[in-house]
């Protein structure tokens, strides 16, 4: 998985309880309170959504919820900033096109 388990400087993430989320209809696995971007990285997903005029795949950018590229629909809301919203068990999450 690619998650930072220790890090230099922040050192060790404490992790909440393994938990199951959907992602586009597939069952995946994260840990409740991480960002559902972390959760969506370690389980290889990297689009969370496409362009309005061109349709090319946007991901993760900044990381601090200041710019757009990582919405995506949770629970049906659309325009979720993906990087710091916490993932909770059985949250459905869509690619927003």
């Amino acid at each position: 998985m690619a998650r930072i388990d220790d890090h230099p400087i922040l050192k060790e993430f404490v992790k909440g309880e393994k938990i199951s989320f959907f992602h586009d209809g597939e069952k995946l696995e994260g840990y409740e309170g991480e960002p559902i971007a972390m959760a969506l990285k370690a389980n290889g997903i990297m689009i969370h959504r496409h362009t309005k005029k061109y349709k090319e795949p946007r991901g993760m950018f900044c990381a601090i919820g200041r710019c757009t590229d990582c919405v995506m629909i949770v629970d049906g809301l659309t325009n979720v900033r993906t990087c710091i919203t916490p993932l909770r068990k059985g949250m459905v999450i869509e690619t927003q096109k």
